[in-house]
């Protein structure tokens, strides 16, 4: 019953063969492996990039701060320089460390080895007696000047003409002046980008304490009359109390490195430093008193005026700022204090015109109450303490200590 020539056969034959074209279908599939794993990669590129930069925050900092870095002599300096840029001890968390000093050594550490020491030096005296010795008597100097033209004008009273007298002050005035230059580009009170306008407004601030008195009080009489009596008795006090202002400013810089040296935190640091800054004005206060009233002693004044004491804090305090590199405030508060010193006799001459006569009030009222003087006394105190007030924040901080 077998059927070969069954025509069922030779049909179901065909059939497979006809399937056979539907395997290769699954090709486009075979493709896809190449495209999921290029979609794979190009996903995970940037999670791995973005996983790398947080990983090591240092390194960023390091990259940012590279100058910094490397003009380092060591971790005080970064320290400094990093509190300078705005980063405190609560963002130095942001950096895995605890304070900004921990920051500062990592970064100190991952520079490439020192070769040489830097040649530039501190605006400091070095730590020899040799070069203290050097700039105490360069700010011995001054006084000297001025003690030794007081010295032969006193001698010569009466003996002399009055163009010699005048001849032998310019002199003298001129030697000071030379003395007093020398001590501020060197030593302690050196101010390592100068101190720009604030010589100028010192020079008017000490012709104010000789002359400005006596300028006043003809003013407010009907004056100026003429040519007016001076009082070099603070002047003198003041130009002697240089060489007591640098040693003052000399302890306060050596002991405030040593306090950033042993601190382990900003805030232990400003904690040590404020009481030492206003120890340091009020050495400086007690040479100054003494000086003042030995001038006016030898040359016959009429007592040691305030206004001369707070012209003195004042001029410390703003050489102080400029020798740790902040000549701004300092030129600031010199400026007001001769604003006002100039605005006194303004005031009153221009009452003398019709319709401004309460403009000379202010000046009438106080000058009534504590005589000519108690203008220079407002202004100077008024500018030394606020001076003084930002000073102890300023000084404060460790960026005003490192080399610049």
């Amino acid at each position: 019953m077998t059927r070969p020539d069954d025509p069922a056969t030779p049909a179901a034959a065909p059939e497979r063969p006809a399937s056979a074209p539907e395997r290769p279908a699954p090709a486009p599939a075979a493709e896809r492996p190449a495209e999921i794993p290029h979609r794979t990669t190009a996903r995970r590129a940037p999670a791995a990039t973005a996983r790398r930069g947080p990983a090591d925050p240092v390194k960023s900092l390091l990259h940012h701060h590279r100058d910094l870095c490397e003009r380092a002599v060591d971790p005080l300096e970064i320290a400094a320089g990093l509190e300078a840029h705005g980063l405190t001890d609560r963002t130095a968390a942001r950096y895995r460390h605890r304070d900004v000093f921990a920051l500062a050594e990592e970064l100190y550490a991952r520079m490439p080895p020192r070769t040489q020491e830097p040649t530039g030096g501190s605006p400091g005296p070095g730590p020899d007696a040799e070069a203290r010795a050097a700039w105490t008597l360069l700010a011995l100097l001054p006084g000297a000047a001025c003690l030794a033209t007081a010295g032969v004008l006193r001698v010569t009273e009466g003996v002399l003409a009055d163009g010699t007298r005048t001849l032998v002050t310019v002199v003298g005035v001129v030697l000071a002046c030379l003395a007093l230059w020398a001590c501020l580009v060197r030593g302690p009170l050196r101010a390592p980008e100068g101190a720009g306008r604030a010589g100028v407004y010192g020079c008017w601030l000490l012709s104010y304490a000789v002359y400005g008195d006596e300028l006043l009080a003809q003013v407010m009489t009907g004056g100026p009359d003429g040519p007016w009596d001076g009082s070099p008795a603070p002047l003198l006090g003041l130009v002697a109390a240089v060489a007591p202002a640098a040693w003052c400013a000399h302890l306060f810089t050596v002991r405030a490195r040593r306090k950033l040296t042993g601190s382990r935190t900003l805030e232990e640091f400003g904690a040590g430093v404020r009481p030492l800054f206003l120890v340091s004005v009020t050495l400086f206060l007690g040479a100054l008193l003494p000086l003042l009233y030995l001038a006016d002693l030898g040359l016959g004044g009429g007592g040691t005026p305030v206004a001369a004491v707070a012209l003195g804090v004042l001029l410390f305090v703003a050489r102080l700022l400029a020798a740790h590199g902040l000549p701004a405030p300092g030129t600031v508060a010199l400026a007001a204090a001769c604003a006002v010193e100039a605005a006194a006799p303004a005031l009153v001459l221009s009452a003398r015109l019709p319709g401004l006569e309460p403009l000379a009030r202010p000046v009438d009222a106080l000058v009534s109450t504590g005589g000519t003087g108690a203008v220079s006394a407002l202004a100077c105190g008024g500018a030394a303490l606020g001076l003084l007030l930002h000073a102890a924040l300023a000084l404060s901080r460790a960026s005003a200590h490192t080399r610049t």
